[in-house]
């Protein structure tokens, strides 16, 4: 039996780059969502936690129709920054950040909102700026929510099925993922390949999951 491990490889880059971005997006919108006073807040919160509820295939066909060329968002990509987010890599990255959004940004939330106001009170009255606030005294403080959103974001993203195949669809080395690959392997009645590669990520995925509890237990302690 020959495997080809590139799915996997790129399974595993999808959900690096994308959870690099969701950490530098998610974050300052997380405290800003756990701060703000806006009265339609509860509109963007119930925006944000769309893909929860959503089936990915329902978001996956609207990001779609979004970056096709055939329609002026894509059209607009296309023309001024060069870009087909359809059927790439790119595209894959994009629909990913979206659809593993609210595992980060939630429970980070949580965790800005459970901070005592005390703590910014007092860094502020000791003339710290806004940003060493943030980057000293309140990332610090939830470092067991830090560390379970961005995991659950990884492993989100690893077990992504209905959203790239929608936007990605299934060609060889740019888009075609673990979850492709076992899908197509079942399809053609090739169980042990499928085992591989749905091994490798049930596995990675135990790992990861026994890190966060074993590090938050040593934390609570």
């Amino acid at each position: 039996m020959i495997i080809d491990w590139q799915p996997l490889l790129l399974t595993f880059k999808l959900a690096s780059v994308t959870t690099a971005i969701l950490l530098c997006i998610g974050l300052p919108f997380a405290w800003w969502l756990a701060n703000s006073k806006m009265r339609f807040k509860p509109v963007i919160e119930t925006l944000v936690s769309m893909p929860l509820v959503l089936p990915p295939s329902v978001l996956g066909f609207y990001l779609l129709l979004a970056f096709s060329p055939a329609y002026w968002f894509g059209q607009w990509l296309d023309r001024v920054a060069g870009l087909r987010l359809a059927f790439s890599f790119e595209g894959l990255v994009v629909a990913s950040t979206i659809f593993s959004f609210p595992f980060l940004v939630h429970p980070i939330q949580a965790a800005f909102q459970n901070l005592p106001r005390s703590l910014t009170d007092a860094a502020l009255v000791l003339g710290k700026s806004q940003w060493q606030i943030f980057t000293r005294v309140l990332l610090p403080n939830i470092k067991p929510a830090l560390l379970s959103g961005t995991v659950l974001a990884f492993a989100h993203t690893l077990g992504e099925f209905g959203v790239v195949l929608m936007i990605g669809g299934n060609l060889p080395n740019q888009t075609r993922v673990a979850s492709i690959a076992i899908y197509d392997e079942v399809e053609s009645l090739n169980y042990a390949a499928a085992n591989v590669y749905a091994g490798v990520l049930f596995l990675v995925s135990f790992l990861i999951l026994l890190a966060v509890y074993w590090l938050n237990r040593r934390a609570a302690k």
